[in-house]
């Protein structure tokens, strides 16, 4: 049974949908996905055309929105919208340290996740368009992740696409996750500077709680390890359009005062645990790298091995001497499962992920060369997340893509531009811009 109900300006409507767990084996096991249906008040009862939305990711359930915010506004002039929660995410199917552990040990978990990446989420898209469209083509507007599933559609079932459009996911065709870090940790280095930049008085405070946390155990309120490496790794929101601002504004709370001397503040620790836990989202963490896994080659926790070769992010050196500390950026290491209660019971589940071998090719370059269908991607320019030489290499390969290439938007553009990025990217793809 579905179920509609209003917000203002739109009506919604959860849509279930039952799909096999493995697509090459239909008659096996199944899972649910969840999807909202949104279409604007005035429009509720018109034969509109489709657009579904591809959160980025991996392992984020769809925007939970109120109303017709930003893009979705801009969407809604023209388009019934369906924004899906991929399988593992939100309100699907969720996996989980709760969930599974019904799969049975480490190993089954690990052969269980396998089927969460990129090809398998394409394959769901197939199998409900039908129930959703009635089977005619849908425009399909795919964010970070979610273009790099979209460029996996074009390669695998262009037929389900009307128009393809893509912010900030245009990914390697080819590279391996170490190719992928070694591009990423100079990205991060330019972003921490200009950080530093904007913020000096930023370098001397995070070199003072760094310091505080090689010299201390420290456990934020939900039990999370925070170790100096973590810390660093806030650095992540510095790929956003506010991250700068938000890590300053997190950096000058960090320390109070009390009679046994300075210590990190409640209000920071509790500020941390929001932005480090990865309760709500564990399947980013797990299957992170399998997403550029494709050449037989194992990704080995590719982030970590690939640190080593930057030694400036190396915290004890930067403080043995006068360098400044660096955050760092998009990456998951073992310390990771190591310091968050929501995957540590996960830990050799996904050790045995980044040993794994039999990882398939998840784009297909000879028939992205002879694509048809109508494509359009916003490239971000020293995007922090997705390489921009990486995107314009396949941007090249992509027979009839556009690109708009920017400097006004950081990586989530789509977000933070409301609806000017979409109208600039729907112009495009049509020939009006």
């Amino acid at each position: 049974m579905t179920l509609s109900y209003r917000q203002p300006g739109v009506v919604l409507t959860d849509r279930r949908f039952t799909v096999p767990l493995d697509h090459d084996r239909p008659e096996g096991e199944t899972i649910e996905l969840y999807a909202r249906e949104v279409v604007a008040t005035d429009k509720a009862h018109q034969d509109l055309p489709w657009l579904l939305y591809l959160q980025g990711g991996p392992g984020f359930g769809a925007d939970r929105s109120v109303g017709r915010p930003g893009w979705l506004g801009r969407a809604l002039k023209e388009y019934r919208v369906l924004l899906l929660d991929q399988r593992g995410t939100g309100h699907s199917t969720p996996a989980n340290r709760q969930t599974l552990p019904l799969r049975g040990g480490p190993a089954e978990q690990a052969d269980y996740l396998t089927h969460f990446r990129a090809d398998a989420i394409v394959r769901d898209c197939e199998a409900i368009r039908a129930e959703v469209t009635g089977g005619a083509p849908w425009t399909v507007l795919g964010q970070s992740f979610g273009g790099f599933c979209l460029t996996t559609y074009l390669s695998l079932a262009p037929e389900g696409l009307a128009t393809a459009v893509i912010t900030g996911g245009l990914p390697s065709l080819d590279a391996h996750a170490d190719d992928v870090y070694r591009a990423a940790f100079p990205r991060v280095e330019r972003k921490v500077t200009a950080h530093y930049a904007r913020y000096p008085q930023d370098a001397e405070r995070a070199r003072r709680i760094a310091d505080h946390l090689l010299n201390h155990d420290v456990v934020l309120p939900g039990g999370y390890r925070l170790t100096v490496e973590a810390f660093q790794s806030l650095g992540i929101v510095l790929g956003t359009g506010d991250g700068t601002h938000r890590l300053h504004y997190l950096l000058e709370d960090a320390f109070v005062r009390t009679p046994q001397g300075a210590t990190l503040s409640d209000a920071f620790l509790e500020q941390a645990q929001g932005m480090l836990s990865y309760a709500r989202h564990p399947l980013y963490a797990l299957i992170h790298e399998s997403i550029y896994g494709q050449d037989g080659r194992p990704t080995a926790w590719s982030a970590e091995r690939v640190r080593a070769e930057f030694p400036q992010f190396d915290a004890a050196k930067a403080l043995a001497g006068d360098e400044p500390l660096l955050f760092t950026g998009e990456s998951i290491h073992p310390w990771t499962f190591d310091c968050d209660p929501a995957l540590r019971p996960l830990r050799e589940t996904a050790d045995l992920l980044a040993t794994r071998t039999d990882w398939t090719p998840l784009y297909d370059p000879a028939r992205l060369a002879a694509n048809e269908v109508p494509v359009v991607a916003a490239v971000y320019h020293d995007d922090m997340y997705v390489d921009t030489a990486h995107s314009l290499r396949t941007a090249r390969t992509i027979r009839g893509l556009r690109t708009w290439i920017t400097d006004e938007f950081e990586h989530d553009g789509i977000r933070t531009g409301g609806p000017r990025v979409l109208d600039r990217l729907l112009a495009l793809v049509r020939d009006e811009a």
